[in-house]
């Protein structure tokens, strides 16, 4: 596939409280074995891309120690690359740290491929597809830009601060806004985007040059009227971990096999950095249902409809339902948690109980002792 491949990080709207104090949004442990990126960047590899760029806007050091050499995601590092890129700078004020802004820091490297085509995609939607797909309608439209888009029913309550396309019956893009929550039907924009590489630089070059802070998604708001911009319709799992209680929300969907079937697909792997780990023990007396339960775990206690990630320990006694128990957490006996997200190391033993809702779970800090 004759593109590269940009990783382009969340902007301001896509925060995920609690969870992102510690790391950048791509580098969030989900599933009990990933992290978001995973998912993007595999569909790149998969799709044939094997030179990409990985934009971080703070907080890399996670990010790069489940990167890697990029040798996990099957890129080939005699043909293809993987770069970590950020900003080298001090910036003034968190408001100038925006991809345009990294972008341009970065230009050389994105001069020096070789490719004629890009493929801009963030890493907090996750979905499985072959965006050689998405190029090859790219090119026979003669589109200037094609945009990634999926069509919701759910508008009201998720992909909120996402933008939002009006389409004409071509499915070309003829307004760009906001998802403020006002209506449940929305086209949202997946914000990937294939355009040619030299459209893509003149692009950040006049964004740079219009404001020093818009973003990539700001220009081609401007931009609508001026350039052919046409949707790609995506009818397959989408989510969009852009707040706390969306990583909650679509975490849980994800335990349904059905659901998850949309996003884990025959032939389509998923890679991530592994640990190898013994399996998990599961005590007399334990109960788990519904639970998608990592490696490395012992279970004395009940759990319930949650995600559990490698070598937690739930104790005797403890209760665990509707819940994310991330890596090396402690849960003591007698513990009862109800809509937690429970970040790495945390320990919990002295509180009996925490009960959270689907839209506002409660968050245990990373290492925290309660």
């Amino acid at each position: 596939m004759k593109a590269l491949g940009i990783i382009n990080f969340e902007d301001n709207v896509a925060t995920v409280d609690g969870l992102g104090e510690y790391r950048p949004v791509p580098a969030i442990a989900i599933l009990g074995r990933y992290r978001v990126i995973d998912f993007v960047l595999s569909n790149m590899t998969n799709s044939g891309i094997d030179s990409v760029q990985v934009y971080c806007k703070e907080k890399p050091r996670n990010l790069i120690e489940h990167l890697g050499n990029g040798s996990v995601y099957n890129i080939n590092s005699k043909r293809g690359k993987l770069r970590i890129l950020y900003g080298e700078k001090n910036f003034s004020s968190p408001v100038y740290n925006h991809d345009i802004a990294n972008f341009m820091l970065n230009m050389q490297y994105i001069e020096r491929d070789h490719n004629p085509y890009v493929v801009v995609a963030p890493s907090y939607f996750i979905y499985s597809l072959d965006y050689s797909k998405v190029l090859d309608q790219h090119m026979s439209s003669g589109a200037d830009v094609t945009v990634l888009y999926t069509s919701t029913n759910e508008a009201k309550t998720a992909y909120l601060g996402c933008d939002v396309l009006t389409l004409d019956k071509t499915k070309k893009v003829t307004a760009i806004d906001k998802n403020r929550g006002n209506t449940a039907r929305k086209n949202v924009s997946m914000e990937c985007y294939v355009m040619t590489k030299k459209l893509f630089i003149d692009l950040v070059t006049k964004a740079a040059e219009t404001s020093s802070l818009y973003w990539f998604k700001d220009i081609l708001k401007d931009s609508v009227n001026d350039l052919d911009i046409r949707g790609y319709q995506f009818k397959g799992f989408v989510g969009c971990i852009n707040s706390l209680s969306e990583y909650f929300r679509v975490s849980m969907q994800l335990r349904d096999r059905t659901t998850a079937s949309g996003l884990f697909k025959p032939g389509w792997p998923i890679y991530t950095h592994t640990n190898d780990s013994s399996p998990t023990k599961y005590e007399a007396g334990s109960k788990v249902t519904g639970s998608v339960v990592a490696n490395g775990c012992v279970i004395e206690g009940t759990a319930e409809n949650c995600v559990i990630s490698r070598n937690v320990t739930i104790r005797k006694g403890a209760v665990i339902k509707n819940s994310i128990i991330l890596p090396g957490a402690y849960i003591g006996e007698k513990v009862k948690l109800d809509h937690v997200v429970v970040d790495k190391y945390a320990i919990i033993h002295h509180v009996k109980e925490l009960k959270g809702t689907d839209d506002a779970p409660i968050y245990v800090k990373r290492k925290d002792r309660i």
